[in-house]
């Protein structure tokens, strides 16, 4: 098999990816598996017999912007999928950002920790009712260590 990467609005690649499966389970394609790979905005990686199977594909499908003219070997899709697991210590007063998840873009302060369910409750800033908001913590980032004195 070979993977052949797609390029696609940003945003949409769920929809397009909905899109292409209900296609390929309509027809006789050589399509073989449509990958969403996380934190790769604008792509999917498509598993073909051919890279013809997989232009078919893609051809006149809406959100779909075109498809790049290399494919990868199953070495390049490894190191492309593997998820790097990121140390932080995040701590209580820390400030924090969220770059995934429904508070997207948002910052807060950390005022609880459950390190057993890898969670983290926090208070949103600049809003204008802090609420406490319990999250995973591998959905933030770390902008500024709390104080240590």
């Amino acid at each position: 098999m070979v993977y052949f990467i797609v390029r696609v609005t940003a945003s949409q690649e769920k929809i397009t990816a909905d899109i292409l499966q209900n296609k390929v389970s309509r027809g006789n394609t050589d399509i073989h598996s449509i990958i969403m790979p996380y934190g790769m905005r604008g792509y999917l990686v498509v598993e073909a017999a051919s890279e013809i199977a997989c232009r078919d594909l893609i051809l006149n499908e809406p959100h779909v912007k075109g498809m790049l003219s290399k494919s990868l070997s199953d070495d390049e899709l490894d190191k492309m999928l593997s998820t790097k697991q990121v140390s932080q210590e995040i701590s209580v007063s820390d400030v924090i950002e969220f770059f995934a998840g429904p508070f997207k873009g948002y910052k807060a302060k950390v005022i609880k920790i459950d390190s057993g369910k890898d969670e983290i409750t926090v208070e949103l800033m600049d809003v204008a009712v802090p609420i406490p908001v319990t999250t995973k913590s591998n959905m933030a980032r770390i902008i500024q260590k709390a104080n240590q004195g």
